[in-house]
């Protein structure tokens, strides 16, 4: 293998970082791809390539009409597929080789608040969630363009990645991106609890359980109804996901018991 080869190791970070930018930051001049060109040795110029070659096997940016390069390798081939087949095992891997790069063991320094080690979690299992779970909010809301998909409320800081298939019920799909809809707290909530889902052409469904009485129910809920999300540029939420969530997780019936 020559020097300018990629390795295994090289694109598996080069797709971790793509996974986490917006797709209109892949370029040479983007920090993040500066920062990851000087760990593996190559120019920042020769990241951002590699990273549009991974955007051209990425389904959502195709269906958008752009094709990026069109010289993805085999290499790239496998380590999307790779990824695609284990979200959890390659991130935690990725931190793990850049860890290795940098001679650090940065996972390891996190702090960890007593909260977080709960009876029968040991810290390596508290620190790869926090590992994951940092990667898939970045994942989702770069995928999202940092807004909520219903309401486009951009302050990040008021912006959850929610899981369609919660976090302890889908192992496999825990770090998935296509498992995530960028919302902002509130909605988060209402999801989460049951009292909105999505419908197969993604809007907005309301629990009878809300009331129309509400001003403020109506206001933030009713009124948006039948409103569809705005669709992200790149991991398309998984429609058989968003099933699961309907029939698992949204309530369908009025606080009497009355089903619509």
């Amino acid at each position: 293998m020559s020097r300018n080869d990629w390795t295994p190791n090289e694109v598996k970070l080069a797709f971790h970082l793509y996974c986490q930018l917006p797709y209109g930051r892949l370029h040479r001049n983007n920090p993040a791809i500066i920062e990851l060109a000087q760990l593996i040795g190559r120019t920042p110029s020769a990241v951002a390539m590699k990273l549009v070659n991974l955007a051209s096997l990425d389904p959502a940016i195709l269906a958008s009409g752009r094709k990026g390069f069109s010289n993805a390798s085999k290499l790239d081939r496998e380590t999307w597929d790779a990824f695609h087949s284990d979200w959890e095992g390659l991130v935690l891997e990725c931190d793990q080789i850049k860890a290795g790069l940098t001679k650090t063991s940065a996972p390891e320094a996190l702090e960890l608040n007593t909260t977080e080690i709960r009876a029968g979690t040991t810290r390596p299992q508290v620190i790869q969630q926090r590992v994951g779970q940092s990667f898939f909010r970045r994942a989702v809301l770069s995928s999202y363009a940092n807004r909520c998909c219903l309401t486009g409320l951009s302050e990040e800081r008021l912006l959850i990645a929610s899981h369609i298939v919660p976090w302890s019920q889908d192992p496999a799909n825990r770090l998935n991106p296509s498992n995530g809809l960028c919302l902002s707290a509130l909605y988060d909530r209402a999801f989460d609890q049951g009292l909105i889902t999505f419908d197969e052409n993604w809007r907005l469904v309301v629990s009878p359980q809300l009331t129309r009485t509400d001003p403020a129910i109506t206001a933030n809920f009713y009124n948006l109804e039948g409103q569809a999300i705005e669709l992200p540029e790149r991991f398309s939420p998984d429609a058989r996901l968003m099933d699961w969530h309907r029939e698992q997780i949204f309530i369908n019936s009025s606080l009497d018991g009355t089903s619509t």
